[in-house]
């Protein structure tokens, strides 16, 4: 592991992030970004016309400084976490944690409080609907249920992937079951 210096310190510059370094990274950050000053400090940049994901690598680049570690050789290291950790589940979801929360915080400047809330709440919603429609298709036999999903794919890839089209209604879900079930007459 190499090293280098700057700013009277030497940084950590070679090698590979541990899994300890990661997950106090990942911590460090999602605490930082709920602060106000740092929401403040986010949503000031975005009203600057800069992007808001260049003001959340900063925030890392810090916490690799307060850690001693050289912020570009930290960064590196981001780009690499799902190859050289593919393997350790708990560090991967921390990880996909991570990931979100920055483009929470990301969206949440470049949306405002007030439709961000909105945002969140009809996400909160669809989410609701969708377990909904999940356990109701539990009832269905596993070939109908394939049936369903694929219906559901169809109908995502038709809307450009809206999150709104991954839900059907019940009477949506029996009629591709009996559709399924009694096919259309075709003549021979």
């Amino acid at each position: 592991m190499s090293s280098s210096v700057g700013g009277g310190g030497v940084y950590q510059s070679s090698g590979m992030l541990s899994r300890d370094q990661l997950l106090h990274l990942f911590q460090r950050f999602s605490f930082l970004t709920s602060q106000p000053d740092v929401k403040k400090r986010i949503a000031d940049a975005v009203l600057d016309k800069q992007e808001a994901v260049a003001v959340t690598t900063t925030i890392q680049e810090e916490i690799f400084l307060e850690m001693g570690i050289d912020p570009r050789f930290g960064l590196a290291c981001l780009g690499k976490v799902n190859v050289v950790y593919e393997s350790d589940r708990d560090l991967m979801i921390q990880f996909y944690g991570f990931v979100a929360k920055e483009e929470t915080v990301c969206e949440e400047a470049e949306l405002g409080p007030e439709k961000f809330e909105e945002r969140m709440y009809m996400q909160q919603k669809i989410q609701e609907q969708q377990l909904e429609m999940l356990k109701y298709m539990r009832y269905f036999h596993l070939d109908d249920q394939s049936t369903i999903l694929e219906k559901i794919h169809q109908h995502m890839e038709r809307a450009n992937f809206e999150t709104e089209a991954s839900i059907l209604s019940e009477e949506q879900i029996q009629d591709i079951v009996r559709r399924r079930v009694s096919p259309v007459f075709q003549p021979t």
